[in-house]
């Protein structure tokens, strides 16, 4: 089990250095503190207006309160702290608006990115793309939700790899760590749909191999859209409960 949480500390932590990288280069020690805490808002350790209290966090980090302070501004600018006048910083409260607009976004590149893959990638890339899957269902059957979800990014991310497209790859990046933030709370509300969301990947890997591009697409906007519903009907049942109409 120590082997599984460092494996899935490893991805999470690559993927959050490769994000974080050219925000700051010049201070390894920020980098690290910004990744640990991205990692937990990420994650859900750190929930959506939790107080981020930066003499605890000093402490735990060993350090001054600068390297947090500079941490918490990367995070900041990032999308997932919010840091008020006068007021101790928090973890960014999520917006069901912001939601709609960034998968809006995010839909119509993965679609293009689908798209492009079955016009002009190699068969050697689109093989990479099996290999995440047999891992992939071997953590689900684990109930291991994190480590399914870094491999499901890693996924992501080497679609737009062999997509070919520089420009909708930096596009897709530069929705960052806040967009991680909601693929993670969407895959956790959506539990029941693992079983679907494993089937619909594989059937998504099948279409490339195919070099169906219409079945491709329609497979990549079917998913993201589904992430995108599980989490408005989760902020309908909030929504509900809040006003009194749901015990």
């Amino acid at each position: 089990m120590a082997g599984e949480d460092q494996s899935i500390k490893t991805d999470s932590q690559r993927e959050m250095a490769r994000v974080l990288e050219s925000a700051d280069r010049t201070n390894p020690r920020v980098t690290s503190i910004a990744q640990w805490i991205g990692c937990a808002i990420i994650e859900g350790r750190l929930q959506p207006g939790d107080d981020l209290n930066t003499v605890d966090l000093s402490k735990q980090f060993q350090t001054s309160r600068t390297p947090v302070k500079e941490a918490l501004l990367l995070l900041e600018k990032e999308g997932l702290v919010t840091i008020p006048p006068y007021r101790r910083p928090f973890v960014t409260r999520v917006s069901l608006e912001e939601v709609r607009e960034i998968y809006q976004v995010r839909v119509n590149l993965l679609m293009l990115t689908a798209e492009l893959i079955v016009n002009t990638a190699s068969d050697e890339d689109i093989a990479s793309l099996r290999a995440f899957l047999l891992p992939m269902r071997e953590m689900a059957a684990a109930h291991d939700i994190d480590g399914v979800f870094w491999a499901s990014v890693a996924f992501r991310n080497r679609e737009a790899e062999i997509g070919g497209n520089r420009q909708v790859k930096r596009i897709l990046d530069s929705l960052g760590l806040r967009t991680l933030q909601l693929r993670h709370l969407s895959m956790k509300l959506g539990r029941t749909y693992a079983e679907q969301r494993l089937s619909d990947r594989e059937r998504l890997v099948g279409a490339y191999e195919e070099r169906d591009a219409s079945l491709a697409v329609a497979l990549t906007g079917a998913m993201v859209r589904r992430s995108l519903k599980i989490f408005e009907q989760s902020e309908d049942v909030r929504a509900k409960k809040d006003s009194g109409q749901v015990a």
